[in-house]
C-alpha cells in the first residue's frame, strides 16, 4: 500500500522541531496531504511496472507500540479509517515535512492485527515471517523508484 493519509496515535513522542515558539515565531506545518503526491506517484507506478499487488492509497495509524492493539483498539482504528497500522510513521512523516523533505512510504500488510475473531491474535513471530516473504518485492520497488529519482 503506497500511504497517502496518518493518523497519529501516539503519546510520548517528540512530534515537532520547534518545541518552543521564543526567539522564531510559532510554525505550522500543513499537513491535508502529508506524503510527496510525485514519489507516491512514482512508487505506484513502480509497483504496477514490477507486477506487484497493491493499494495506491492508504490510511495508517501509528501506534505507540512495543505492545500490539487491544482487540477494542484495533475495532476502533478501522471504524476510524485506517487501513494498516504502523508504530513509525509519526513522527517520521511529520517532522519530513516540517523540514520540507519529500516523504512517502509503502506499508506491507503482514497480518490481521486482532480485530478478526475467526483467527488467533497476531504473533512477532508470524509477522516476521510474512515481513521475509514481502521484503524482496519492496526492495525493488524502492531500488527501481530511485533509479527514476537519479
Amino acid at each position: 500500500m503506497v500511504l497517502d493519509q496518518f493518523i497519529d496515535f501516539t503519546r510520548h513522542r517528540s512530534i515537532t522541531f520547534h518545541e518552543k515558539f521564543a526567539p522564531h515565531d510559532p510554525v505550522h506545518t500543513p499537513m491535508a496531504d502529508p506524503f510527496s503526491e510525485k514519489l507516491r506517484g512514482l512508487l505506484n507506478a513502480s509497483c504496477e511496472e514490477l507486477g506487484i499487488r497493491h493499494h495506491k492509497k492508504g490510511t495508517v495509524v501509528t501506534i505507540e507500540g512495543p505492545r500490539f492493539s487491544t482487540r477494542a483498539e484495533s475495532n476502533m482504528f478501522r471504524i476510524w479509517g485506517a487501513d494498516v497500522i504502523n508504530m513509525s510513521i509519526a513522527p517520521e512523516v511529520i517532522l519530513a515535512n516540517e523540514a520540507g523533505i519529500p516523504y512517502a512510504s509503502v506499508a506491507m500488510s503482514t497480518d490481521y492485527d486482532c480485530w478478526k475473531t475467526d483467527e488467533a491474535p497476531v504473533t512477532w513471530d508470524e509477522i516476521l515471517n510474512i515481513f521475509k516473504q514481502n521484503a524482496q518485492k519492496v526492495t525493488d520497488v524502492l531500488i527501481r523508484t530511485i533509479n527514476k529519482l537519479a
